[in-house]
């Protein structure tokens, strides 16, 4: 499997994650703003940047870098977030995918803790997993960012430790500074285990097929 990182539509009980479009502009401008409290350690476009935000997303898909989605709460039909799949790591002999990171994830609050973030990132684990065949998918916060490690814990993802100065920090006030990165991963002999925890967190229905 070579070339262009492309992800389909992947839909569970309570969220559908839709290939990121200009279309979802507006969904995503309304979710930006609402409550941003729980943002610090994490980069929330404003509404009057999703513009940018989503031309960017598009030109790293373009590049092969990212598969970015909107997360949208299948209840009420909003857009309520985003995350990607990025820096898929393939094996230099013949191209093949065998790890990919699951990334730039937010969502509004009124989405937050309940239970979108949980199925989403069981949806992508899946995905990655059982139709392109990774051997492992990782994870990364920033290592002060206690409220994302748990979410990504809860997710059923290993931590390995922590990444110094690894990326820039995203945190008010540190624009000019580099963040400890804590480091998490699910492996392909892992996910079976895996899967089954988090569709028993889920209420123990699979959730729907890609589309």
């Amino acid at each position: 499997m070579g070339g262009k990182l492309e992800g389909p539509v992947l839909e569970g009980a309570s969220v559908r994650l839709e290939p990121l479009e200009h279309r979802h502009e507006a969904g995503l401008a309304a979710a930006a703003e609402e409550e941003r409290g729980s943002y610090g350690f994490t980069w929330v476009p404003r509404a009057g940047e999703i513009r940018g935000y989503i031309d960017a997303q598009l030109a790293r898909a373009a590049a092969g870098e990212v598969a970015p989605y909107a997360q949208v709460d299948r209840a009420s039909g909003r857009v309520v977030g985003a995350t990607a799949y990025l820096d898929p790591r393939r094996l230099p002999d013949d191209g093949r995918l065998f790890a990919v990171e699951i990334g730039y994830t937010w969502l509004a609050a009124s989405a937050q803790r309940t239970g979108i973030n949980r199925e989403a990132k069981y949806l992508l684990f899946r995905h990655a997993f059982e139709e392109w065949g990774v051997g492992r998918v990782d994870l990364k916060t920033d290592a002060r960012n206690d409220r994302s490690r748990a979410a990504i814990e809860a997710a059923g993802a290993r931590f390995e430790g922590v990444l110094r100065n690894w990326a820039r920090s995203w945190a008010p006030g540190e624009d000019d500074r580099l963040r400890d990165s804590a480091i998490f991963s699910i492996t392909a002999k892992e996910w079976p285990d895996r899967r089954a925890a988090l569709e028993r967190r889920l209420g123990g229905q699979p959730a729907a097929q890609a589309n």
